[in-house]
């Protein structure tokens, strides 16, 4: 026979005290949890939301960024002819040859941090379509003047609308924001590239970003990348070079997890000593289950159902408190380096369904490793014994 459930969800509220406190501390784990984990998911969202299929990245070979990549423009050239790009209404390739520089700007908050600031092409607002302009206007090139992400202008200094950017003995006017729909591009600094090669005495690009006809066309343009010696380039779909990228949210993953299995160990000690005090309460009860024919089984997997009930409550508070924490206290948009580039990554905590139900999960695992041994003690004590306590 088994125990109805009813009997330990009634004993979950006869000991109040006890069980509100066990709740909010498994609570307290899950919602520290939640943040931390809630923080790399916004960062590996940013670089997963990033780049199309359509889209091909090229780059020097054996560059693992565009920071160390170089093309000359006799390989610009040559590269706009080669067979799978799109081209545009007046029959010009779909591609924008872009520069790539760090510029240590100061924080709003103090301290200082490395920015992107890109060179692009006429046709690099058409390879990213959901970048939309928010205020001001689009840079005139040749005019030392520059757009930058609303993200970017709220962590640092110096970069409103009519501001003035300075770096060293450059500076740039900044005449408009823009959006970049939770993509790479919001930590960047966009400007006209042939006036950022003037400024910094470049004589070539960082890469080149070409729109493809279809999947075909892609498959076409990178085998002709490789087939061509001159070039000595290579490419890669923009979707799968910031795959690669995702690595800079794996310390903060990591972090995420060593701190909640050492706040589970805690919590998973909480709710023993939880239901230890249970069972040492319910010592005659427990030895009357036993004599009324019901087996050691199921007074195991009922203690062990209760703590996982128990943890159950505590996960479903930590969710409600992650986020709490997220909406409220995290609202806003952060930072951190960009491993690959040395630069900000500007990101949102992001707290996902999935997240949400990992919580969960969590929880029950607390439960059911916090309630398996006092669950075991109630099995095992003989009933011969546990009757003549006084209860």
């Amino acid at each position: 026979m088994t125990i109805p459930i009813k009997y330990n969800i009634r004993n979950l509220f006869v000991r109040k005290i006890t069980t509100t406190l066990t709740v909010l501390g498994i609570g307290l784990v899950v919602a520290v949890f939640l943040a931390v984990m809630a923080l790399a998911e916004g960062l590996t969202r940013v670089f997963t939301a990033s780049g199309s299929e359509r889209n091909v990245l090229i780059l020097r070979q054996n560059s693992q960024s565009e920071l160390q990549s170089g093309i000359s423009r006799e390989q610009m050239q040559l590269v706009g002819n080669l067979p799978g790009i799109q081209k545009d209404a007046d029959g010009k390739p779909l591609a924008s040859a872009e520069l790539v520089v760090v510029l240590n700007l100061d924080k709003r908050d103090g301290g200082s941090s490395n920015v992107t600031l890109r060179g692009v092409q006429e046709k690099g607002f058409a390879l990213r379509p959901q970048l939309k302009m928010t205020e001001g206007r689009m840079f005139v090139p040749g005019q030392g003047e520059v757009i930058i992400s609303e993200s970017v202008t709220k962590r640092f200094k110096g970069t409103k609308s009519g501001e003035i950017i300075k770096f060293g003995a450059y500076s740039w006017k900044v005449v408009g924001h823009f959006e970049g729909g939770g993509t790479a591009p919001d930590s960047e600094i966009w400007t006209d590239v042939e006036g950022m090669m003037n400024t910094f005495r470049r004589g070539g690009f960082s890469s080149m970003l070409a729109r493809t006809t279809d999947r075909a066309g892609k498959d076409q343009l990178l085998a002709a990348l490789s087939a061509d010696p001159r070039l000595a380039l290579e490419g890669k779909s923009e979707r799968a070079y910031y795959d690669e990228q995702t690595s800079t949210a794996a310390p903060i993953r990591f972090l995420g997890f060593f701190v909640g299995i050492v706040m589970a160990v805690g919590a998973c000690f909480g709710a023993m000593n939880t239901m230890y005090a249970a069972v040492s309460a319910r010592t005659r009860e427990i030895a009357t289950l036993r004599a009324l024919g019901f087996s050691r089984l199921s007074v195991l997997a009922s203690f062990v159902l209760e703590s996982i009930l128990l943890a159950l409550l505590g996960g479903l508070v930590g969710c409600v408190l992650g986020l709490a924490i997220v909406k409220l206290a995290l609202s806003g948009v952060t930072g951190t380096t960009n491993f690959a580039t040395f630069s900000e990554v500007v990101f949102a905590f992001r707290l996902s369904p999935e997240l949400l139900g990992s919580g969960i999960i969590f929880s029950i695992f607390m439960g059911f490793f916090g309630g398996l041994f006092p669950a075991g003690r109630a099995a095992f004590t003989k009933i011969t014994e546990a009757l003549r306590q006084v209860g």
